[in-house]
């Protein structure tokens, strides 16, 4: 497995298509539960860190952002994006992810990527991905 170590830099542009989960819409009122409106800000991790988390857009299911992060890798294997609804009560509810390792962004040679992601289990997202750095082998630990 490639491992990524420099520097990241990720936009998140917009989001189209989220829909609220069976979860989500618990507190809902009324009979149109299609008609949910979420309050939806992703978060980023690489790996297991969080590196930040966009600013929450009001009442919108296709959300548009222009958030920029960067940061420094260090043996890095996947960015994480997670949509969230910021709930009123309670913990915010998960709406969708997505995965995207550092070995499939650097396997055609180039440092950018741009492009929409399709999100589980359902909408896409936009992002603009470029990286600074060097990529390597993971070297395994073998515990004898």
């Amino acid at each position: 497995m490639v491992v990524f170590n420099g520097l990241l830099k990720i936009k998140i542009t917009e989001a189209v298509d989220l829909k609220p989960t069976p979860w989500s819409l618990r507190h809902a009122v009324g009979s149109r539960p299609q008609s949910f409106l979420l309050d939806p800000y992703i978060a980023l991790n690489v790996d297991d860190s969080r590196i930040g988390q966009t600013s929450t857009k009001q009442k919108t299911n296709s959300p548009a952002w222009n958030d920029e992060f960067v940061t420094d890798v260090c043996n890095g294997r996947k960015i994480e994006l997670a949509v969230f609804h910021d709930a009123p009560i309670g913990y915010d509810d998960f709406v969708a992810n997505c995965t995207i390792q550092f070995e499939d962004l650097l396997q055609n040679g180039s440092r950018h990527f741009e492009d929409w992601i399709d999100l589980e289990p359902e909408g896409r997202v936009y992002v603009v991905i470029d990286l600074s750095g060097s990529s390597s082998e993971a070297v395994e630990e073998n515990n004898f």
